[in-house]
């Protein structure tokens, strides 16, 4: 299995194609008078669509991304792409643990390098070099520059390749697995599958086990289940169209750059701990730099297939390997009881509710996740 040195580099008629789009975009009225009422608000997409075309900076955005080591591995003849950063531990101290970071949607590996960079040099941001892990931030299977899997886009067989990754490509023998959304289901399939090589799984958005034949939910999980039930009827329309028909919707988010915008954008102002002020989390450069990658490499389309595949995903089996549980403040999870994450959980060391951090949580909160993996993860190196 090869790796290859990497460099992210989006051609000028590629840029150039993306400015004449967004300079020519049509826009709609709202279809409510409240503020974001009714999906991405038109005046806001307005705004950002201009910056996009005439103020951001995708050339200084591109170096800051490639002053980080990215990588291409060959991993059963399809490309990964991934940054590694070395761990930078104390002089004579064991070597640092090896940790793989998974992303979600409609995120990328760019939501993980924040917090990626406090683990690989504690030192450099006043902590302990004791704490310093070799950090892997992998691109999902379908995701920009990572190829879409051969087969059904599942978690489980994600998981199988990046335990290949780390194992065989990179020849560690035990390591560490951090995710959220779709980065969380590959993480606890992570110590599912391979205790033997997996030190411990840490998630920020918790499990739900679906199969209560054996032990029915008591009635604190019954609870929280009906609002997950309510919440997800007035939210998952987007989830819908892309379980059911993604290339209907992918041909018109391929097409236009403010569509595409527009789509990602809602999820980071809905899902995140931002209190409907998307900006009070992300800068513009950092959401554009988000959308042009999506745009540059045409994946919103495969980035779509972990939805329609995802009826091929099973319940993950018990994880036996110790556990984490930093949960995220976002709507889904509210009230959420520590006993649902236990039926999958058989060592769970380590629970919290900190109330801050959404959806994005490593992106959102970098230094709270920092601060809980390298807690949970200390007696485990």
């Amino acid at each position: 299995m090869t790796v290859t040195p990497f460099r992210i580099s989006v051609a000028d008629d590629v840029l150039h194609d993306l400015r004449h789009r967004l300079g020519r975009t049509l826009y709609t009225e709202p279809s409510d008078s409240t503020y974001w009422a009714a999906g991405t608000d038109p005046g806001f997409l307005r705004g950002l669509v201009a910056y996009w075309a005439d103020g951001f900076d995708w050339a200084k955005a591109e170096a800051r991304l490639n002053a980080l080591p990215h990588f291409l591995a060959d991993v059963d003849g399809r490309p990964v792409h991934f940054v590694r950063l070395r761990g930078r531990g104390a002089e004579g101290a064991p070597a640092p643990l090896p940790l793989i970071l998974t992303h979600g949607w409609p995120s990328s590996f760019v939501e993980m390098l924040p917090v990626a960079e406090l683990l690989a040099d504690p030192a450099a941001h006043g902590g302990d070099p004791a704490d310093a892990f070799d950090v892997v931030v992998p691109s999902l299977p379908g995701f920009l520059y990572s190829a879409p899997p051969a087969g059904p886009f599942t978690r489980r067989g994600v998981a199988e390749t990046w335990h290949r990754l780390m194992t065989e490509t990179l020849g560690y023998a035990r390591f560490g697995a951090f995710g959220g959304d779709i980065g969380g289901g590959v993480t606890q399939w992570l110590g599912a599958l391979h205790p033997a090589e997996v030190a411990g799984v840490h998630i920020t958005s918790a499990v739900v086990t679906s199969d209560f034949e054996a032990e029915p939910p008591t009635a604190e999980e019954r609870t929280y289940l009906d609002a997950l039930t309510a919440y997800d009827a007035q939210d998952q329309g987007y989830s819908e169209i892309m379980c059911t028909r993604p290339d209907t919707l992918a041909a018109a988010l391929r097409d236009s750059p403010a569509g595409l915008l527009a789509w990602i954008v809602d999820k980071y102002r809905d899902w995140s701990d931002c209190e409907g002020d998307v900006e009070s989390r992300w800068d513009r450069d950092t959401l554009l730099t988000v959308a042009t990658l999506y745009w540059a490499t045409g994946c919103i389309g495969s980035s779509f297939r972990q939805y329609y595949d995802y009826p091929r995903n099973r319940p993950v089996p018990p994880v036996e390997v110790p556990a984490a549980v930093t949960l995220s403040h976002e709507p889904a999870y509210a009230d959420y009881p520590r006993s649902l994450a236990e039926r999958t959980f058989r060592d769970l060391r380590h629970w919290n509710a900190p109330g801050r951090g959404g959806h994005f949580m490593a992106h959102e909160e970098p230094e709270q996740v920092a601060a809980e993996l390298r807690s949970f993860f200390r007696p485990l190196r």
